[in-house]
């Protein structure tokens, strides 16, 4: 394009729209597919949302170190970033495919067939999949290929209105231009054209570095390009080229077609999605939850002594309530599972299987017990521990029905989502209260703690005990069976460490000159706590001050009064040592592959004054 035109002609049928509405196409499309896969899955099965699958599988294939980074960066949220993650991915994949069907719509089309593919290897990969979880993704794939279709139709359409559009105002600006230029003379027969001008001589550049003389043009009047031949007087415009307006009049309705088609698209994939998020209510349990009538248990939790919960702002409460009890597993949507139609399984290396339904459950000699809970993926002084009072009936009661056979060393424990635990048989066999639990904190198991029921068993790291939503125990060694999070490099078996945590005061504060009450809590679960030490900048342990505490199986809450700070900056670390006379270990361990260890710390401060 010369100087001064605004617009090239362009050549005929070559309309195409720009890469730029490619990536609007794409993006729509992927909203629409998702949109009405969400509706359908709210219709159907809220768990055969691709989104979530597609998220399920990357859980699935994501290394270990990327795990253990996720939850030490984002904690209990990493669901959320990791959802997040994949619809990035996801659009940003579409928009590709956008792009191409721009240019080929049978392209865009196999590259849409490609992302469905993937959607659908993700739901038919769940253990829990049925053929029915087929459609969200089937439809939703469909209604995205329906509004890529049109939407490349009509983006090609007001393309093509646009360029003929030019293309009329090149003509007209061309005839415009022909009209103000003076025809060419023509040499009459037998005459000699006249000789052509003779372009004055060049005149030569001034040396680097002098002006030119008075009365002289300067370089840029002539043309003169300092350091460079000299410029040869050519006219500024090409008059054989037209100049464009920098808007022309555009006949046609492809780009209201297609901002129509767009915003209709966008308003569906909304609908699609907010109605997917209400329907899946349709399979809440809340009112079942609240149904539930427990009968009184035949072993009553023990009467909590006196001593619980010393008055120290901060410091955890003997019993976490529901809503702040940590929560950590696979799933990306809570598995709302109707109690109605809920059984558990026992078979495998039993001499008879035994399936039990709730209500079966519920008639069961039911145990009452102060439990805590811990995670192996918690981190020293972390926060991923609980305690509360759990109602269940007696596991090993159960497996006795069923009648381990000689050789079984493990139980294979399957949640309705997929996850598996391994817990070994004989800590379940062993006399503590292992629970088949339907009941926290005196009411219904939250969901997202495993309604309608869940294991418990005491002494080791939830991810080799504590099952949720569970629904088949399958009785095995562990030669023969790995359970998820082992064939992810953990170890088998899980047992907890002795551990301790600083509650108060936190990490980096400042207190004012005058005695600070340090407090907080400590752990090992079936063996108790028997003391408790405190340490300031590397000084001589003193001995904290422990609470009562109901049994062994429970976290023990201490105090510690230093009287005497010094103003200045501190490190306070602590340590437990539990009943068998194990004292928690200072060497430094991450939480793969078995549990973190160490001495917890805090920095603080005291002022002078």
């Amino acid at each position: 394009m010369t100087s001064g035109t605004r617009g090239t002609v362009p050549r005929p049928g070559t309309a195409r729209p720009s890469g730029r509405t490619g990536v609007i196409c794409g993006l729509i499309t992927a909203a629409v597919a998702i949109g009405v896969a969400q509706l359908i899955a709210g219709l159907t099965t809220p768990q055969a949302s691709p989104v979530v699958d597609v998220g399920q599988a990357v859980i699935g294939g994501t290394p270990l170190p990327v795990k253990d980074w996720a939850t030490s960066t984002f904690g209990t949220s990493d669901k959320t970033f990791l959802v997040g993650g994949v619809l990035i991915l996801l659009f940003a994949f579409v928009a590709v495919i956008g792009v191409i069907a721009a240019r080929r719509l049978e392209y865009g089309m196999a590259g849409l067939g490609v992302f469905a593919a993937i959607g659908l290897a993700a739901v038919l990969t769940r253990p829990d999949a049925t053929a029915s979880w087929i459609w969200p993704t089937l439809l939703g794939a469909a209604a995205g290929a329906a509004a890529l279709s049109l939407l490349v139709k009509y983006a090609t359409q007001a393309a093509a209105e646009l360029q003929a559009a030019r293309e009329a105002a090149a003509r007209q600006a061309k005839k415009a231009l022909a009209k103000k230029t003076p025809p060419a003379k023509k040499t009459p027969p037998g005459k000699k054209a006249p000789p052509a001008e003779k372009a004055p001589p060049a005149e030569k550049a001034p040396p680097a570095g002098k002006a030119p003389p008075a009365g002289k043009a300067s370089s840029a009047e002539t043309g003169w390009i300092a350091g460079s031949t000299p410029a040869r007087n050519v006219p500024d415009k090409q008059p054989d080229v037209p100049e464009l307006p920098r808007r022309v009049p555009v006949q046609g309705n492809g780009r209201r077609a297609f901002l129509w088609t767009a915003g209709l698209s966008v308003a569906a994939a909304a609908v699609g999605e907010y109605g997917g998020r209400e329907l899946a209510t349709r399979h809440n349990v809340s009112a079942a939850q609240q149904a539930i009538r427990f009968p009184r248990p035949a072993v009553a939790a023990p009467p909590l002594p006196a001593g619980i919960n010393p008055k120290v702002a901060g410091l955890s409460q003997f019993i976490t309530p529901n809503g702040q009890f940590y929560r950590v597993d696979t799933a990306l949507i809570l598995p709302e599972v109707d109690p109605n139609g809920w059984t558990l399984r026992i078979h495998g290396m039993v001499r008879r299987e035994v399936t039990i339904t709730f209500d079966q459950l519920l008639k069961q000699p039911l145990i009452e017990d102060y439990l805590t809970l811990c995670c192996v993926s918690n981190p020293v002084g972390g926060p991923y521990i609980g305690n509360a009072k759990w109602l269940g009936a007696s596991l090993a009661a159960l497996l006795r029905q069923a009648g381990p056979l000689a050789g079984a060393d493990q139980l294979l424990c399957t949640s309705v989502d997929g996850f598996t635990s391994g817990t070994p048989l004989s800590v379940v066999m062993d006399g503590r209260d292992s629970l088949v639990a339907v009941a926290m904190n005196d009411s219904a198991l939250p969901v997202a703690h495993g309604f309608p029921a869940r294991l418990v068993v005491p002494g080791l790291y939830g991810y080799v005990s504590a099952c949720k939503w569970v629904k088949d125990i399958e009785v095995t060694t562990f030669a023969q069976a790995a359970a998820y999070w082992v064939q992810e490099g953990w170890s088998q078996q899980g047992p907890i460490k002795t551990e301790s945590r600083i509650d108060v005061p936190s990490n980096g504060a400042t207190a004012g000159p005058g005695p600070v009450t340090v407090a907080g809590v400590a752990w090992a679960q079936h063996k108790g706590i028997a003391a408790v030490e405190v340490q300031v900048d590397n000084g001589p342990w003193q001995e904290a001050t422990l609470a009562a505490v109901p049994d062994l199986d429970t976290w023990r809450q201490w105090t510690w009064e230093w009287t005497s700070p010094a103003p200045g900056n501190h490190v306070i670390q602590a340590r437990a040592t539990d009943k068998t006379g194990y004292t928690q270990t200072s060497q430094v361990a991450d939480v793969a592959p078995n549990g973190a260890s160490g001495y917890p710390s805090i920095n603080m401060s005291v002022r002078s004054s």
